[in-house]
């Protein structure tokens, strides 16, 4: 049910007034992975790298087909030492480049992907994070550091390694027994290919429970309490020795696949591609110089098949875990573009109108809200009150735009989030979720203070802030605090009350400086006295207010 606030301050005692702040501009990304490769012209650089690198195999094995050719000759003269002493020579430049390429971009793919991830876990949906906890996101965040150390690296070692081995097969059309050299490479890669598979399969099982004892390990020490309390601490690990077998089978599974990987291929080729040139020797129908390609094309295609595993087994890890980030680097495409209106300056009294809202959770078929329609004027300041579980919380969180509505449309100032975008919505509208949905970052007060605010803070920014939390009563913290709104704060800096954080978040909102403020449950944790307090300032200085309380 919905009543006015004025008659729910009423029975703490009177207001007195105050002014009402101007606005503050929040910007979006909205930047895709794709659109950050392109603008940082990394795919021009990456194939730069693959022709560089294909014009130094072919110049190295030109170089020793001078050489080789003078030898097996019989007259090693003046000429092919000097064709092969520039061959060589020009490969030190090539090889240079094509260090210096792959470096900058194994750099610019690892700094667009962290970028694409900030997007991503700013862009979440409030309902992903909650599902996920803290414990997986820990997880995948550790994960997202392989993407970036291997990815890059093992990414491009494969892929020029896979070109060594496109070129091989060439060179053995001036072999002996080229067709069987060529069939040998050919079905050698696709058993490669086939071990990669099975091998990618184990190793995304080792991955997922390496990423869930993570988890386990993080959630157990959120209910560490609990867990001393109400378990008998005989219990208390066998859960865990579970896990940890089950990993320690994955992990031996795993080593004896890699095991197999890096012996059998680049040794077993070199093997079974000599067994397939003996018909050659039998008949005699090789010259020497043919004979002396195959080794050496051989060696060449080995040489090429040993990177190849050193790459997949860096690749793989990276790919894995670039599957296990997906959610993460998919939430950034949902970022929308900085509106240019602003909806303040449009004409009429009307700044939220809902026209049947509703919305149904994920994986459930009952509704939380259905059907709401409603219209919220300027200046409106509203009490919105209800049971537990009766959707209050979700409907300030598709005011928000923490939500999408799953049917109808909600406007501010007559336009939808869509049209007006995420930075201008923020603006229109703020939000202090409830006490479980809302944190203490860990740093200074006046960073908690101002996140809505772009930093550097001006001093008209500080001295508002400082304004705010005496109004909330604040003032006598501040002045206890060594370096006062300066003064590190949370886990790991000045510890604060319940009620303080509470206050703390109430700044926060306000100093948003949105048109319409929406407090969840925030002043639940308030003494009377502070309550009354708070609630006057927030009726000042909030040009439309909506709160949430138990009736």
């Amino acid at each position: 049910m919905s009543t006015t606030l004025t008659a729910y301050l009423d029975r703490l005692g009177p207001a007195s007034e105050s002014a009402r702040p101007a606005t503050e501009n929040l910007d979006d990304a909205p930047i895709t992975l794709a659109s950050q490769l392109r603008a940082s012209r990394l795919e021009w650089q990456a194939a730069a790298l693959v022709a560089v690198h294909l014009l130094e195999t072919l110049v190295m094995l030109a170089s020793w087909a001078c050489v080789g050719y003078g030898a097996l000759s019989g007259r090693l003269d003046a000429g092919w030492l000097a064709a092969w002493a520039l061959a060589l020579g020009t490969s030190v430049p090539l090889r240079a480049a094509a260090t210096w390429l792959q470096g900058v971009v194994a750099i610019g793919f690892g700094g667009i992907l962290k970028q694409q991830l900030l997007i991503g876990a700013l862009s979440m949906d409030s309902d992903m994070i909650r599902a996920k906890g803290t414990g997986e996101l820990m997880s995948e965040v550790l994960e997202a550091e392989s993407i970036d150390g291997l990815g890059a690296s093992g990414g491009i070692a494969t892929i020029l390694a896979s070109l060594e081995l496109l070129v091989a097969p060439f060179l053995f059309m001036w072999a002996a027994g080229a067709a069987a050299e060529i069939g040998v490479i050919i079905g050698w890669g696709l058993l490669a290919g086939t071990l990669f598979v099975r091998d990618l399969r184990v190793r995304t099982q080792w991955t997922r429970q390496r990423a869930s004892l993570t988890d386990r390990l993080v959630e157990n020490m959120t209910a560490h309490r609990t867990r001393a309390v109400q378990q008998p601490a005989a219990n208390w690990h066998d859960a865990d020795d579970a896990a940890l077998e089950r990993y320690l089978a994955k992990s031996r599974r795993l080593d004896q696949g890699v095991a197999r990987i890096m012996a059998l291929i680049p040794a077993g080729y070199v093997i079974v591609s000599i067994a397939a040139l003996a018909p050659s020797f039998l008949t005699r129908s090789a010259t020497l110089g043919q004979v002396a390609i195959t080794f050496g094309t051989i060696l060449f295609a080995a040489s090429s098949f040993e990177r190849l595993c050193f790459g997949y087994s860096q690749g793989a890890g990276a790919w894995i875990a670039w599957k296990i980030c997906e959610p993460i680097l998919n939430a950034g495409r949902h970022a929308r573009s900085p509106a240019v209106i602003d909806v303040r300056d449009r004409p009429g009294n009307t700044t939220v109108q809902a026209r049947g809202v509703s919305f149904c959770h994920e994986h459930r078929r009952e509704s939380v809200l259905f059907d709401c329609n409603f219209t919220i004027e300027r200046g409106d300041q509203i009490l919105l009150e209800g049971d537990s579980g009766s959707g209050k919380s979700t409907l300030a969180t598709i005011l928000a735009g923490s939500r999408t509505p799953s049917e109808g449309y909600l406007l501010a100032g007559g336009l939808d989030r869509h049209t007006l975008g995420d930075a201008a919505w923020r603006r229109h509208i703020a939000l202090a979720p409830q006490y479980h949905e809302n944190h203490i970052v860990c740093g200074t007060l006046i960073f908690n203070l101002l996140l809505a605010r772009a930093f550097p803070y001006s001093p008209d920014d500080v001295d508002e802030a400082q304004a705010v939390c005496r109004e909330l009563g604040l003032g006598e913290l501040i002045a206890r605090m060594p370096a006062g709104l300066h003064q590190i704060v949370g886990d790991t800096g000045w510890r604060l009350s319940q009620g303080e954080r509470s206050r703390i978040y109430l700044a926060r909102a306000l100093l948003q400086k949105a048109e319409v403020v929406v407090l969840d449950e925030s002043l639940a944790a308030l003494d009377p006295e502070n309550l009354r307090q708070s609630l006057e300032c927030i009726m000042r200085r909030s040009p439309t207010l909506i709160v949430i309380a138990h009736p």
